[in-house]
């Protein structure tokens, strides 16, 4: 960077107007800049990258034996250690009682948070064999839970279809626990075992038998605190991943318990209807209006391989297709999703020509339009599954979407012809999103040819920031123009844009995606972050590493927040998911003592309002609260609200997408009844606030 700029943005005033942004323009201003939280002082950078010791020779070669390599890196076995590694440790230990009942031998599977968020999961299957092992020379299940890519699902004849296929799930969990503790019961012969931090703590001993019980395995585990942010268990998260496997695994009888409150917290969970009675339910929790009464299902053998669909049509704009194989939700999909995709396509477009429907010179119904409105599950049981991870996001077998497309041809097209009443429905469906489509897409190019969607052309009200490299920048999407106008001058202009937001924002939860393209609070939005929306969303050109949703502390700013995190989701979802979006949290109240200099505080809840108001004696203490963040001057938002050194960001995220899509579907849906349940459900109290 020059010292002309460096000089430039020293004695730049905050209040300066922002510098338009002009792409033909010879300078990029800025373009070097790196934020306060980053470095390019050579020294600095030399310090970092210098290695630790002048020498590199053999001695510096270290190999981690055993579990050490867990504890070390554990986010190679369970992709964080934040609360979604805390709960798949449950996931493990759950997933290998499944493959139990996937084999025959289980049916009943208990699984208990203890007070202290230690966690004990109890199934009826075998039980790991408890005699020695014949190549380690210790105790088989010793080897279970030591010893990494060890357990019965290598071809060994244990097991034919199994989640578990790595062999590592039992013994990362127990490397990542402060203890665990196995009780294992095999052919009436029960033996225990403690383990510390990956280590046997208490051997491996032969104990009476239980009385009544021949078979099974007892695993309770307490997460080590020095490894996770967190070690307290969600009862939701859990109930929510245990629901999912009990419709996986019609018959399956799961119980989850929490003894962390008096009474305790149970939930059983059957389902003999299989993925049918997941269907049903996903359409149910979201009170969506059917399409058609009947739960379509279809199944399918070849080999050993098994594919199940279930799918049902609903009047909303949305698709919800979750994939499953080997009771793996692979989230990021894979061959059997494709060939779902390719079948349904493939049929409905035959059977609308067949009907006279379509004809020959129609354009042919898309994906997206014949999964408009769409609740479907698939899910397949196969031996050797390969998956991309450990944590088992995408399966990559080329024989399953051959299997898929195939069920689905087949299946799909016989249920329509039986059903022609129905079919039409579908159809109508269809063809409706197709229309709609195709009405975005002259919208979209209606806007193009004003210059409102290209990527030259910027909202007039966006304040842009210098800095050109998108990881280095910040979009705040304020509420008001007020807000905006303080905003404005409070921020770093090198590397936070400011758009103040138009007017309410479009509730996207009930419209189609052509009114989105057209909508004056929406398209200051997509062409201030530059990557498009739908099917045409490219992460790749995005203008912005943070965008920072900034409404009032009231519940005004929390209607705009619902509102926008709607319209993310349901077009631009990987933004949330590669954690592009937060949430400002702006101060409730300013405690100040009238006498006295430097003596005020912004306090971001009651409690911490109490403890100012405390600190500073009491007598002669103020307490304003902030009725929006128009009141707040420039000076004060950059303190409280923007400064990365001081302020506090909510990240958002999504722990679990089916809940998630729920409660989209529920707050911002069009069924009033349901909604007004929920809040009275869940607004327990309700504070009175001078507001």
């Amino acid at each position: 960077m020059s010292e002309e700029i460096k000089k430039e943005l020293e004695n730049e005033e905050k209040d300066t107007p922002p510098v338009p942004y002009e792409p033909d323009s010879d300078e990029t201003p800025g373009e070097d800049f790196v934020p306060e939280e980053f470095s390019d002082d050579a020294e600095a950078v030399a310090a970092v990258a210098a290695p630790v010791t002048e020498e590199y020779d053999e001695n510096q070669i270290q190999v981690l034996e055993g579990l050490d390599a867990v504890r070390k890196r554990p986010g190679m076995y369970i992709g964080t250690t934040s609360s979604r590694g805390l709960h798949h440790l449950v996931y493990e230990i759950v997933d290998n009682s499944i493959d139990e009942a996937l084999a025959g031998f289980c049916d009943t599977i208990k699984v208990t948070i203890n007070p202290g968020d230690s966690v004990t999961v109890e199934d009826n299957g075998r039980g790991i064999p408890t005699g020695m092992h014949p190549t380690k020379g210790i105790p088989t299940p010793e080897v279970v839970y030591m010893i990494l890519h060890a357990g019965g699902k290598f071809g060994g004849g244990g097991y034919k279809i199994a989640g578990g296929l790595h062999g590592v799930g039992g013994s990362v969990v127990n490397a990542l626990s402060e203890w665990m503790e196995l009780d294992d019961t095999h052919e009436g012969i029960r033996a225990t075992e403690r383990f510390e931090r990956g280590h046997v703590a208490r051997p491996y001993q032969i104990v009476p038998a239980e009385e009544g019980r021949q078979h099974g395995v007892r695993v309770s585990f307490k997460p080590d605190p020095t490894l996770f942010e967190d070690t307290r268990f969600d009862y939701d998260v859990l109930l929510n991943r245990l629901r999912e496997q009990a419709f996986l695994n019609a018959g399956v009888h799961i119980v989850l318990r929490d003894d962390r409150v008096n009474p305790a917290r149970v939930t059983d969970l059957q389902f003999d209807g299989g993925i049918r009675s997941f269907v049903t339910y996903l359409n149910s929790m979201r009170h969506e209006t059917l399409i058609h009464p009947n739960v379509i299902y279809m199944r399918g053998i070849r080999g050993t391989s098994i594919a199940e669909i279930a799918m049902q049509y609903n009047e909303s704009y949305n698709e919800t297709l979750l994939t499953f194989a080997n009771n793996m939700n692979t989230v990021e999909g894979g061959t059997h999703e494709t060939g779902f995709k390719a079948g349904i396509t493939k049929v409905l477009n035959d059977y609308a020509k067949k009907a006279g429907i379509l004809k020959d010179s129609d354009k042919k119904l898309s994906g997206e339009d014949v999964r408009e409105g769409l609740v479907a599950i698939v899910s397949v049981k196969l031996e050797d599954a390969q998956f991309e991870s450990q944590t088992k996001a995408k399966l990559g077998n080329s024989e399953i979407r051959t299997l898929v497309e195939s069920v689905v041809t087949t299946k799909l097209s016989e249920y329509l012809e039986e059903n022609p009443g129905e079919a039409k429905a579908i159809l109508d469906k269809a063809l409706a999103a197709s229309r709609a489509r195709e009405a975005a897409r002259k919208a979209r190019e209606l806007t193009r040819r004003k210059g409102l969607l290209e990527g030259s052309s910027l909202p007039g009200k966006l304040a842009d920031c210098q800095e050109r490299n998108a990881e280095l920048t910040e979009l705040y999407l304020v509420e008001g123009d007020s807000a905006g106008g303080s905003a404005k001058s409070g921020r770093d202009s090198r590397f936070q844009a400011i758009l103040p937001l138009r007017g309410k924002v479009l509730n996207v939860e009930k419209t189609r995606i052509d009114r989105v393209y057209s909508n004056p609070s929406l398209i200051p939005i997509m062409q201030a972050l530059g990557c498009g929306v739908g099917e045409e969303f490219d992460a790749g050109k995005l203008r912005y590493g943070k965008i920072i949703i900034m409404s009032d502390a009231d519940v005004d700013g929390a209607h705009i927040q619902i509102l926008l995190l709607t319209f993310f989701f349901r077009h631009m979802r990987q933004l949330i998911d590669d954690g592009h979006i937060y949430i400002a949290m702006p101060p409730l109240y300013k405690v100040y003592k009238r006498t006295g200099k430097g003596q005020e505080y912004y306090a971001f809840s009651d409690t911490e309002r109490d403890h100012y108001i405390e600190m500073l004696g009491g007598q002669g203490v103020e307490a304003d609260r902030y009725k929006g963040l128009g009141e707040m001057d420039a000076e004060q938002l950059w303190e409280t609200t923007m400064d990365p050194e001081k302020r506090t960001l909510k990240k958002v995220s999504i722990e679990d997408a089916i809940s998630a899509d729920e409660t989209f579907s529920l707050l911002m849906g069009d069924k009033v009844e349901p909604r007004r349940e929920f809040i009275e459900e869940n607004a327990k109290f309700a504070e009175n606030l001078d507001v």
